[in-house]
């Protein structure tokens, strides 16, 4: 499913992680909560990249320290990653007017 018929993959997953899709013009309340959603979760994100840059800087962090951050940026990653997705998938797809780039056939 994707975001050119007018479905939004939303920014949480549903039972099993599934992911949530909302059928929408853009400007309904779901449409509204889910990007106060996506500002949270890459509010949130933020905030643990500052959280890393300071216990990485700290010449003792524990093991247990290490291992919380990385799962709290494993989830962080994923909300991002599911965000990046979802907002890419709304892009309107580019109309190309024929025009020979000369790209194709360039090895590239």
């Amino acid at each position: 499913m994707s975001g050119g018929n007018g479905t939004r993959l939303l920014p949480w997953t549903g039972h099993g992680g599934k992911p949530c899709y909302l059928v929408t013009d853009g400007s309904g309340q779901m449409s509204r909560i889910a990007d106060t959603v996506e500002r949270v979760q890459l509010g949130m994100a933020h905030d643990l990249l500052g959280h890393a840059s300071d216990l990485l800087a700290d010449d003792g962090p524990t093991p247990a320290q290490l291992r919380f951050l990385l799962a709290r940026m494993s989830e962080a990653l994923t909300a991002v990653l599911r965000i990046a997705q979802s907002r890419g998938a709304r892009l309107p797809v580019p109309v190309h007017d024929g025009a020979d780039t000369g790209a194709e056939g360039d090895g590239l």
